[in-house]
């Protein structure tokens, strides 16, 4: 039987003073139709080269396949809505894009850091077993989310929040205790297709549905080897991530940009120059991104998507920085250098 109001009225207004925007409850077996979506998804290879996927499969399709002892989820959403355009620099060449999730800070630092406060406290207000999570775990977050109440799952695959937009991280508590749920959130995508049309390499198959293999966020992060030729161009300026199906969703337009000051634009990050980054050695890369999501993928990756972007460019003045990677040790960068070097040339 589930758990008292008052104990769940307690929790909602601590989640809320720790600075979560949002919080909802859902049972464990809330979402038995995601497991079959997911092993569907993967059958058609739509992961890519991400396979620690299928490794975890059973494990991801439902809270009970991680820990069987699961009764309540406890989903929470931190908003990190921008303060400008994530779209304001489409055309700028001589200029990278850098999606807004990793405009400063390691989200998933400060986010794991109030789960597991808002954990200790409810661990001593109710007592009970649990787990946190965010982004890292096999965990099913965004089905979890719609089914909590935070939001629905959009045409874009993500979460869409009438409060917060595109724009929620999220964040997971399982527990052993036995909590009311929420209500599930309907979808109110409607006739609306901005998201599809928005990606540059149409990524989504169809609605509620994305591709990874055709997704720049997916090529110019998880992706290792070169990127394939035909999605070398629609990247443009593009060097880490692609925001654009989360910035044209119209319902944005109720979202107030985050106060949270390790979600604030570091200045350096907004419209950073493909000149001085592809100037960045190992050394230098890791310096100017401590403590940011762009550091795990390393200095030649990011040195990589920043050539397709030169190369995109048209910006002759690019040209020595191109060159100086011609005769780089790692293949990937070495051809990448290359490619954009006959597009500059040729342009």
């Amino acid at each position: 039987m589930a758990e008292n109001a008052e104990l769940i009225a307690r929790l909602k207004a601590e989640a809320l003073t720790q600075g979560f925007a949002d919080i909802g409850i859902t049972t464990a077996d809330a979402i038995p139709e995601a497991g079959a979506r997911l092993r569907q998804w993967l059958a058609d290879g739509c992961h890519g080269d991400m396979i620690w996927m299928p490794e975890r499969a059973d494990e991801r399709a439902s809270p009970k396949g991680l820990w069987p002892d699961v009764k309540s989820v406890i989903m929470l959403g931190t908003s990190y809505a921008p303060p400008l355009d994530p779209l304001r620099l489409a055309g700028q060449g001589d200029t990278g894009v850098i999606s807004v999730y990793a405009w400063n800070r390691d989200y998933h630092d400060l986010i794991k850091k109030r789960l597991k406060a808002l954990a200790r406290w409810l661990v001593a207000e109710g007592g009970g077993e649990l787990k946190v999570f965010v982004d890292t775990a096999p965990v099913m977050e965004k089905p979890l989310a719609a089914a909590a109440g935070l939001g629905w799952q959009g045409k874009h695959t993500n979460l869409v929040s009438r409060q917060h937009g595109s724009w929620l991280f999220l964040g997971a508590i399982y527990t052993t205790l036995d909590l009311a749920a929420d209500a599930p959130h309907a979808d109110r995508c409607g006739s609306c297709t901005r998201c599809q049309t928005a990606c540059p390499t149409q990524a989504f198959p169809s609605p509620y549905r994305l591709d990874a293999r055709r997704c720049l966020a997916y090529l110019t992060i998880e992706h290792k080897g070169p990127i394939p030729e035909e999605f070398r161009q629609p990247m443009a300026n593009r060097i880490y991530g692609c925001d654009d199906c989360l910035a044209v969703c119209p319902w944005n337009r109720f979202a107030q940009a985050t106060e949270e000051p390790a979600f604030l634009p570091r200045a350096e990050l907004t419209a950073p120059k493909l000149a001085e980054l592809l100037m960045l050695d190992d050394a230098a890369f890791r310096a100017l991104f401590s403590g940011s999501a762009i550091k795990r993928i390393g200095v030649n990756r990011f040195i990589r998507n920043c050539l397709y972007a030169a190369g995109n460019s048209g910006q002759s003045a690019l040209i020595p920085a191109v060159w100086a990677h011609l005769g780089s040790d790692d293949p990937v960068v070495a051809d990448a250098a290359r490619w954009a070097m006959a597009r500059l040339e040729a342009a």
